[in-house]
């Protein structure tokens, strides 16, 4: 007798494969198409996968989940891996677990001071200001578009607790650097690695010198989920800290459908509860429901297999483009992204910093690429101090921000992502000379 569930497996593998070309990536065709700054490649193998997962009417996150949290340390080389629903949300586990009353006076407080870049992206801060932690802003260096170790040196006072920073662009900051000033100073390091999955330093992952690292699975990133995101360490107390946040705060630790994996579901004795409260429904930390979904980890279970290639896809598109633009000499007119020294960056985009420029200029130019269809992107938040948000927020700079204003003002970028083609990228740099003679 034919197993009714594998029928249906069956039945949605061969929907799968007649279905997917309608619905995976298309070719693009540069001028007729616009070329977008990233974007995700998908094929059959995601799709198909999307419509087993589907199979299992399971809602919430279960075995696939299960199973990418277990695969998705290993790329890394680091132990335990959370998924979440978001990059940001990433951030926002990562940061909370750290103010866990678990980890005694360790534990980050109001008031505590943290340094960030002030070039970057928004949610990489938002956590910890959330919570009431002072942001110290420093500046990042012209070519790497990081800040340096030397710079979170000279920003630490007495009350410094936290290196929370984004390798910026796929390029590295050098984490193991900060990690060895963090640690002689006892300072947490949050390492947000949503833009650089695959980078190494002095061939080491980063990620593996924070205490916690974040990643994000937005389509724009190395790999997808459609909405995702993962929180990594090596240190158990951490994780356990992380899945109470993910989960609602609960202490307990069993996952969704199971019960009793402390083997005295009904023996503890927490808080001013009554003895024997059922540990399902203990709560220990203030936390949220940031899971992400069954369909989510199926589809990046997919993604995951192909990332290597997606990774030296943007390294080879990264080194062509470089080549393309200064064969046509506008390395005179750019600052073209420089790696960091001991470092291979995963690259998210291609950044141009004009060396003469001014907003208006850049303005211009990215208004031509557009209208050419070549897609364009600023560094995230610019200055993140002149951001809207933070009008009325205590915070303090270290130093100037010399160089986050001239990248706030002069500089863009543009895709390298693995869905780009050397004709797409002969026609990025076409574009850009056409524009550099307006």
């Amino acid at each position: 007798m034919t197993d009714p569930k594998q029928a249906l497996r069956d039945a949605l593998s061969a929907i799968g494969q007649q279905f997917a070309a309608e619905v995976t990536s298309q070719p693009l065709e540069p001028g007729r198409d616009y070329l977008p700054p990233s974007g995700k490649v998908v094929g059959v193998e995601e799709f198909t996968a999307l419509l087993q997962a589907s199979a299992d009417m399971w809602l919430t996150a279960g075995h696939y989940a299960d199973t990418f949290e277990k695969e998705f340390p290993k790329f890394w080389g680091l132990k335990r891996s959370l998924l979440v629903n978001s990059g940001s949300s990433a951030n926002l586990v990562a940061l909370s677990a750290l103010t866990s009353p678990k980890l005694g006076s360790r534990a980050l407080k109001p008031g505590d001071e943290f340094i960030t870049p002030a070039c970057g992206f928004p949610t990489t801060v938002a956590p910890a200001i959330q919570f009431g932690l002072k942001p110290i802003f420093i500046d990042v260096d012209a070519e790497t578009h990081n800040p340096s170790a030397e710079a979170i040196e000279a920003a630490i006072t007495p009350r410094t607790r936290l290196v929370m920073a984004a390798h910026a662009l796929g390029n590295p900051f050098r984490a193991d650097e900060v990690a060895r000033i963090c640690a002689e100073r006892d300072i947490w390091l949050i390492e947000d690695c949503c833009d650089a999955l695959g980078a190494t330093i002095n061939g080491t992952h980063v990620g593996n010198f924070g205490s916690f690292a974040t990643c994000s699975f937005y389509p724009a990133h190395h790999m997808t989920m459609g909405e995702g995101g993962a929180v990594l360490t090596n240190t158990d107390q951490l994780h356990r800290a992380a899945l109470s946040i993910r989960d609602w705060g609960r202490d307990c630790w069993c996952a969704p459908g199971v019960s009793n994996s402390c083997n005295k579901r009904f023996c503890w004795k927490l808080g001013e509860l009554p003895e024997g409260y059922d540990h399902k429904y203990i709560y220990s930390h203030l936390g949220y429901n940031l899971k992400a979904t069954d369909f989510q980890a199926a589809l990046g279970l997919e993604q995951l297999k192909k990332l290597p290639s997606f990774i030296e896809k943007r390294r080879a598109n990264h080194r062509n483009l470089a080549a393309k633009l200064t064969e046509r000499n506008l390395d005179a007119e750019f600052i073209l992204p420089k790696e960091t020294p001991q470092t291979e960056a995963s690259w998210f985009g291609f950044f141009l910093l004009y060396r003469d420029g001014s907003n208006q200029r850049r303005h211009r130019t990215i208004e031509f690429l557009e209208s050419r269809k070549v897609g364009t992107r600023l560094l995230f938040g610019g200055n993140l101090t002149k951001q809207p948000a933070f009008k009325g927020r205590e915070f303090s700079v270290s130093g100037s921000l010399t160089h986050t204003d001239t990248i706030m003002n002069n500089g863009f970028w543009v895709g390298i992502w693995p869905g780009l083609e050397d004709r797409h990228l002969t026609y990025i740099a076409d574009t850009l000379l056409e524009a550099s003679r307006l």
